[in-house]
């Protein structure tokens, strides 16, 4: 741990080229990121006993444009406290009440503070302990304990550099949420002390832990031994730089990482380790880690070549990773951290029997590693606009399916979830299964996007954060097409790579790159939560004296979004005729000579908006089809009859 100004002082000399210094050509590599907040941290785990005893120098630049007067910190930790702490009273509302609401005593995590002191240019060393007060900006709750304020001697000014050392204790929880440990598993993120994020006003972006939301933290340099028991392997945010056996049966592993904004680590003696490289010309190399448990060791190639699928195809469409190294990790079984990013490394989880048709494991893969882009990358905030990562990651994530395997079916799930059924003849969809049509339907109007995503109603967390807006951007790629889609993504990256962009930042990127005002679409999706419906409600045509046949066709707006729409007509001699309409009053009429008279007419026929809420009606023909409507309707009830059938036997 480094101690007193002198040793403060040289931590801060290694980061000197951080803040501006000069740097003679080729001697240091130019950081990538602001590395406004850089963390020493020493941390002793005590697996018999569930606790964390950790000590941390922060060194923390003001790159707003005012002083600032106090410093907030985020203890995650506390979230599991006690019941009402503001995750708890969430939690009651959501789905994680069912996992969470049977916890002993016992279970609970904490974190406290033993020591705080701070010194900087205008001062000298402080002790700060006895001023940390808990603050509850986001809703006054007085139980809830996961940010505290702290008072200083004399303001930040802009530009001005101090270092902060914290002591701290924590009781690690048995999982709630993304961290924990069960059994001999141990899973810690967000389980340091992490001061929050000044904007370039002076004010601090520092919420409480919410349920359904993740997390906004600044880029820095993360220096970080971890002391556990001889034996067990550790993988965590960064590469290893050393190891040191203790002659108290312990072994210190130092990680260190540049220009990331946060750090994560795990630790289980179970664990086995598998690494590959990958390799794809015209992207730099990357070093694969991968963290098995025993069960799963037969599943490793099939997590490397889903790995090596996502850093090539988001590689290639929207910029290259730039760590040089990724590390995967196979989660305990309930442990809840599957499925959960964290710079340079990233958990996955999957159902215990998991067939090969089955796209789950490499879908959580592509996903999870996808997140290194727009949470680790571009620093989008995540607990006020959660969709910038979720939802902007499900929408490629979908495609790079999409592009990559063919061999994907839909899997029906038996007992909980641990019996997949196959089928066979229902193949893997990019919109309803990758992008979760049926998800965002269920979940229209009950919240605004850019409400800020901490504010949303628990249920609406999933269709807001990942279904909508994945399909949104899904439209805009129907309508403007893939190579000007890729390309909005590719200049969004680059732009705002190791920044921390807001909504209007992609829009406006949207609009220069696409070279089009998609201003009124971005109200519709982000800054309302109107509804999508066109349907055709119908068609007829009369003979005239001359063999011509006069065609009228009526077609509906039924909800409030507005969208221009194609409107193919078909005749009775096959052949075929588009309108478009620009979709904005409720009703057009679109009338037609022709010497066939019209049979059929279907809005949006190419399927561009992905948002409208009902396909069934936007078609209408005048020829009856009631012997394939029945055929439809018996195979689906004889697919259902044999599910059952199937179910039955399994216990015969």
């Amino acid at each position: 741990m480094i101690r007193g100004n002198l040793a403060t002082l040289a931590f801060l000399l290694t980061l000197a080229p951080a803040y501006g210094q000069e740097r003679t050509p080729g001697s240091v590599p130019k950081p990538l990121s602001p590395r406004n907040a850089s963390y020493s941290i020493d941390a002793t785990l005590d697996p018999q006993r569930r606790a964390l005893t950790g000590r941390e120098t922060i060194t923390w630049t003001n790159v707003s444009t005012s002083s600032v007067a106090d410093l907030q910190f985020h203890l995650y930790f506390n979230a599991w406290r006690n019941a009402d702490s503001t995750w708890m009273r969430e939690a009651k509302l959501s789905d994680w009440w069912l996992g969470t609401s049977g916890r002993r005593t016992a279970d609970s995590g904490s974190i406290d503070i033993s020591s705080l002191k701070v010194s900087g240019a205008s001062f000298a060393s402080v002790d700060l302990t006895s001023a940390v007060r808990f603050i509850a900006p986001d809703d006054e709750n007085t139980s809830d304990r996961t940010v505290i304020s702290v008072a200083l001697p004399l303001p930040v000014g802009p530009g001005q550099t101090i270092a902060i050392d914290i002591s701290w204790t924590s009781k690690i929880p048995r999982p709630f949420a993304r961290t924990g440990a069960i059994g001999n598993y141990f899973f810690l993120g967000q389980w340091f002390p992490k001061i929050g994020v000044v904007d370039r006003g002076g004010n601090w972006n520092c919420h409480q832990f919410h349920v359904l939301t993740e997390f906004f933290s600044d880029y820095g340099v993360y220096d970080v031994r971890m002391t556990i028991p001889s034996g067990w392997p550790v993988a965590a945010t960064g590469q290893q730089r050393e190891r040191r056996d203790n002659p108290d049966g312990t072994t210190m592993h130092r990680y260190y990482q540049e220009d990331v904004h946060d750090f994560a680590w795990t630790t289980s003696p179970d664990f086995i380790e598998r690494r590959e490289r990958f390799e794809q010309p015209g992207l730099p190399p990357v070093d694969m880690r991968l963290m098995l448990l025993p069960e799963n060791a037969a599943k490793a190639e099939r997590h490397f070549a889903a790995a090596r699928t996502a850093l090539r195809y988001y590689g290639e469409w929207f910029g290259a990773y730039p760590y040089g190294h990724i590390t995967i990790i196979d989660p305990a079984w309930q442990s809840e951290s599957d499925g959960m990013e964290y710079p340079t490394l990233f958990t996955v989880g999957f159902p215990w029997w998991s067939p090969r048709e089955d796209l789950y494991l490499e879908d959580t893969v592509v996903h999870e590693a996808g997140h290194q882009w727009w949470y680790g990358i571009v620093g989008t905030n995540e607990v006020e606009d959660a969709w910038m990562d979720e939802g902007i990651n499900q929408y490629a994530n979908a495609r790079v399916d999409a592009e990559a395997w063919s061999h994907g079916r839909e899997v029906r799930r038996f007992f909980g979830g641990f019996v997949p059924w196959v089928m066979n003849d229902v193949p893997w969809d990019r919109v309803v299964d990758g992008e979760s049509l049926l998800s965002y339907r269920a979940e229209l109007t009950t919240d605004v996007q850019a409400t800020p995503s901490y504010q949303w109603w628990p249920r609406t967390s999933t269709p807001l954060a990942y279904a909508k807006p994945a399909l949104w951007l899904h439209t805009l790629e129907r309508a403007l097409g893939w190579t000007t889609m890729q390309r909005i993504l590719a200049a969004f990256f680059e732009k705002w790579r190791f920044k921390h962009p807001r909504p209007g930042d992609f829009f406006q990127v949207a609009n220069e790159v696409s070279g089009k005002d998609l201003g009124p679409f971005f109200d519709q999706v982000y800054r309302a939560s109107v509804v999508f419906d066109y349907g055709v409600e119908s068609v007829s045509s009369d003979e005239k004296a001359d063999d011509m046949f006069l065609s009228d066709i009526v077609v509906r707006r039924y909800g409030d979004g507005i969208f221009p729409v194609t409107v193919l007509i078909t005749f009775a001699d096959g052949s075929t005729r588009r309108e478009a309409w620009d979709g904005g009053g409720r009703w057009t009429r679109i009338t037609v000579e022709n010497h066939s008279r019209a049979v059929s007419a279907q809005v949006d026929p190419d399927r561009v908006l992905l948002l409208d809420t009902n396909f069934t009606n936007n078609s209408f023909t005048t020829e009856p089809h009631a012997t394939r409507a029945a055929v439809k309707l018996a195979s689906k009830w004889m697919v259902w009859l044999q599910d059952q059938l199937v179910t039955w036997a399994f216990f015969v």
